[in-house]
Order: structure tokens, then C-alpha cells, then sequence
């Protein structure tokens, strides 16, 4: 977390099949609990210790974002009202949901509570493999904003939590109707999501891969988490697996995606706005360095 607070975009995704334990992991039985809770809880009590922690001199602005992607459609999970929205690339933001409503908060307290609002606004449904199977894609996104009161540097970095919906075999969840549908989406999207990473990894493979099309946009998924894979991000990805011995070929097929996305290279930066203030103070040290010189040739 020391890194998003100095300026470094960070994304945490879970990959694994249905009912493997991702939403468990990225949430915890209890998000209000510093023993049960799971990473993303975690994470966002770990910025606010460090904002505590921070010299007086720094001052933070904290936000946050939280949509999900279902059926291909992106839709606000803290404005049930917002549906269908896009995706758009900012030279500064990156790549970011236009509509998508951030909320400024003071406390790891004020963030959780909105954590708990999006969860219970997620599309869920039983299958033959969980009574309560996550059918869509969450992003929940932190974006940190550091401005140094001495120097006037400023700062920026978001934080990307990714609880990814889990592949489906029809054969074993026995989905019919609009799970069928649901399902079918989410394979698909899973799929684009692997031809991105092995995409990615060919070009660290073979370098004359290095200027080959990485199909980002045939999914919303892969379209949102372009920064996060292969881009201005450090990355991890948390591979859940279940212990059954009839999941074994979804295991090693699990196994296999973390396999190639470690061949994958990001290459993350700090990211920083050049103010009116640091510019001034720059300006200021300049002058009297000049001054000393002079002072030194008469």
C-alpha cells in the first residue's frame, strides 16, 4: 500500500473457477473484522494507517469507485440507477467509467460501509456448484490523491480490487435460462481475458511478438483492466483452486493462467502532476543557487 500512497497505480485480482473461494478472499467472512477480513478490507485499512502514519507536512484526498460488469453492461454498484455506462481513456486518469459515482471519505470506516452497499447491490444467483455465485465481474477502484506541503509535489495513484466472476462447465452447474445466458457471458469475457495475457506473455517470449495486437477490447473486462495488465500498474493475481478431486481439471487449468500472466511485464511509474506551487518553489531554488554562483565569480 506504501506504494499507491507514493504515487504507484496497484491491482489485486482474484481468478479461479465458480465456488472456488474469490469473493471469500477479496472480502473475508467479515469485512468489519481485522482478523476475518479478507484482502480488500485489508487493503484499505492499510492506506488509511498510512495516511495516519505520513508526515504532517502530506496531505491526502481519498475516493472511491465501485462497479460491476454483468452481461457485458457496466453498471454503478453505489447508483443502482446508473446503467450501460462506458469506458473512456484520459491522459492523465487512464483508462475509467464515465458516470461512475466516486464518493470522497475520510475513514477506512466511511469506505467499508460503501463496500457493504455495493456487495448487497451485486448480481448473485444459486447454481449447481454455489448458492451464492457472484455472475458478474466487481472493480472496485480507490484513487489516492498526495499533495507535499513543502515541496508542493503532487501526486496521484488508483487502486484496483478485482473479485472476477468464476468459469462455468453447464454440464456441472446445470444452469438453464438467464443463468445459461449469464454464464455463457462470463466464459466468454474469461476468455478474452486469457488471449490478453497470452498475448502479453508472447511478447516477452519472443520479441518479434512485441508489436502484436493485445486484443484489450474484446471484453468490457479486459478494456478496464488494460492499465492493470501490461500497463501502468504493479499487478497481483491471487489464484483460487478448489480442493476437490473432481475440480482438478479446472485446478490445473487455473494453474496454467498464473503460469503465463507471471511471464507478464507491467511498467509502472509514479505518477505526478507538476503544480503551480512546486514550480515556484523549484523556480525559487534555482534563483538562489544562481545567486550563490555569482556571488562567487565576483
Amino acid at each position: 500500500m506504501n506504494g499507491v500512497l507514493e504515487g504507484v497505480n496497484g491491482t489485486v485480482f482474484a481468478y479461479g473457477q465458480s465456488g472456488s473461494g474469490k469473493t471469500h478472499t477479496m472480502l473475508g467472512p467479515d469485512i468489519t473484522d481485522d482478523f476475518e477480513a479478507g484482502v480488500l478490507p485489508r487493503c484499505i485499512r492499510a492506506i488509511f494507517e498510512g495516511v495516519e502514519e505520513a508526515p504532517e507536512s502530506m496531505s491526502f484526498t481519498v475516493r472511491m469507485s465501485c462497479v460491476e460488469i454483468y452481461m457485458e453492461r457496466i453498471r454503478d454498484l453505489l447508483n443502482i440507477e446508473s446503467q450501460s455506462l462506458q469506458i473512456r481513456q484520459h491522459p492523465d486518469r487512464g483508462i475509467h467509467v464515465v458516470g461512475a459515482r466516486e464518493e470522497y471519505v475520510a475513514s477506512a470506516d466511511e469506505m467499508l460501509a460503501l463496500v457493504a452497499q455495493a456487495a448487497a447491490n451485486r448480481a448473485v444467483a444459486a447454481t449447481g456448484m454455489n448458492e451464492n455465485s457472484s455472475r458478474s465481474h466487481q472493480v472496485t477502484t480507490v484513487t489516492i490523491e498526495t499533495r507535499d506541503g513543502e515541496s508542493g509535489a503532487m501526486r496521484f495513484a488508483k487502486l484496483c480490487l478485482v473479485d472476477l466472476a468464476g468459469s462455468e462447465q453447464v454440464r456441472r452447474t446445470h444452469a438453464t435460462g438467464l443463468n445459461l445466458d449469464e454464464a455463457k457471458v462470463i466464459n466468454s469475457s474469461l476468455s478474452a481475458l486469457g488471449n490478453v495475457i497470452n498475448a502479453l506473455a508472447s511478447r516477452r517470449d519472443t520479441p518479434s511478438a512485441r508489436t502484436s495486437h493485445v486484443p484489450y477490447r474484446d471484453s468490457k473486462l479486459t478494456r478496464l483492466l488494460q492499465d492493470s495488465l501490461g500497463g501502468n500498474s504493479r499487478t497481483s493475481l491471487v489464484i483460487c483452486c478448489s480442493p476437490s478431486l473432481q475440480d482438478a481439471r479446472e485446478t490445473t487449468s487455473t494453474l496454467r493462467f498464473g503460469t503465463r500472466a507471471q511471464r507478464v511485464q507491467n511498467r509502472a511509474i509514479v505518477n505526478r502532476v507538476r503544480t503551480a506551487d512546486e514550480m515556484q518553489q523549484q523556480l525559487w531554488k534555482a534563483e538562489e543557487a544562481i545567486e550563490i554562483q555569482a556571488s562567487l565569480i565576483k
